[in-house]
């Protein structure tokens, strides 16, 4: 068996379609089926459901995929040492983060960015679930997620900072002027908040539950760019991470105030596979996770 002939299953596998893999993996049709058929021959099982078009994997060909996900991974993270016993670490880092992340994504990357600056940067707004099985499927090397809520299982934790809520409103609001809110005032307010089946918002929904808060929002949206963007607009206000206020640092029509009663956070960090061996490149994300300041971590 040889890699492209793993990589060409695991792309069809992916792609559910002979000419999309072949597309994906930059080589004709022929090629792909010929490279599959190779790898069946040397396996002794079918891989494939065949019919006029790709079906699906066979049982013994879904077992296959896992052990050509693992392998294929392997092979990349032992090119990898060997191309950093010769010079500087390199490849693609591939992050998946969740929106309520994002802001603060650049103090994981650029110190990472300053010690390997041969490392490229492949970084995707996804939710947990997709982090979870993005590292599963060896499609991602770490993930920036909520750690004390919904956890994953079978990875590994780094603390990165304490995520905490915002309210934000136009200035003309005549809350603008106060430092601080009470959740109380805060769900009483015009609000736009993200839709229930992001994270961030089932956070709201427990904490509000807790206190007996009832929330009504007259908009959601699974984009805090579509949140920020009414609350610009002038007739919503909504509950947002603290990373976000920094979005609004230079814009004076913008009041970003303190949620007080309760003041509630939660913690955010790096996951990777609980797996052995550490890819080179995984252990150099985790240290340099775990070598950062606190003093330099997003905070209020």
């Amino acid at each position: 068996m040889f890699a492209p002939h793993l990589r060409y299953f695991v792309a069809l596998a992916k792609e559910g379609h002979f000419s999309r893999a072949a597309k994906v993996c930059d080589v004709t049709q022929p090629t792909l089926s010929m490279a599959i058929r190779s790898l069946e021959e040397s396996l002794e099982v079918p891989l494939v459901e065949r019919g006029h078009r790709f079906v699906g994997l066979t049982p013994e060909g879904r077992r296959v995929l896992v052990w050509a996900q693992q392998t294929l991974a392997d092979y990349e993270s032992l090119k990898q040492e060997l191309a950093a016993l010769r010079s500087e670490l390199s490849g693609v880092l591939r992050l998946g983060v969740i929106p309520a992340a994002m802001p603060s994504i650049a103090h994981l990357t650029a110190p990472f960015r300053a010690a390997h600056p041969k490392v490229m940067f492949d970084i995707r707004s996804v939710d947990s679930r997709t982090i979870e099985r993005g590292l599963d499927a060896f499609e991602l090397d770490g993930g920036i997620t909520y750690l004390d809520n919904e956890p994953l299982s079978h990875v590994r934790c780094i603390p990165l900072y304490r995520e905490k809520f915002v309210f934000i409103t136009r200035a003309g609001n005549p809350r603008a002027r106060r430092k601080s809110i009470t959740w109380r005032e805060a769900v009483q307010e015009n609000l736009c908040l993200l839709s229930e089946d992001m994270q961030n918002r089932r956070i709201i929904n427990d904490l509000a539950k807790s206190k007996g808060f009832s929330l009504g929002p007259t908009m959601v949206s699974n984009s805090f760019a579509g949140i920020c963007a009414h609350v610009l607009e002038g007739s919503w206000s909504s509950i947002v991470p603290h990373t976000f206020a920094r979005i609004f640092s230079n814009e004076n029509e913008i009041a970003v105030l303190q949620l007080t009663e309760p003041v509630h956070s939660q913690t955010i960090g790096l996951v990777v596979s609980d797996r052995e061996p550490v890819s080179l490149m995984t252990e150099a994300l985790m240290a340099c996770a775990k070598a950062l300041n606190p003093d330099e971590k997003p905070s209020s």
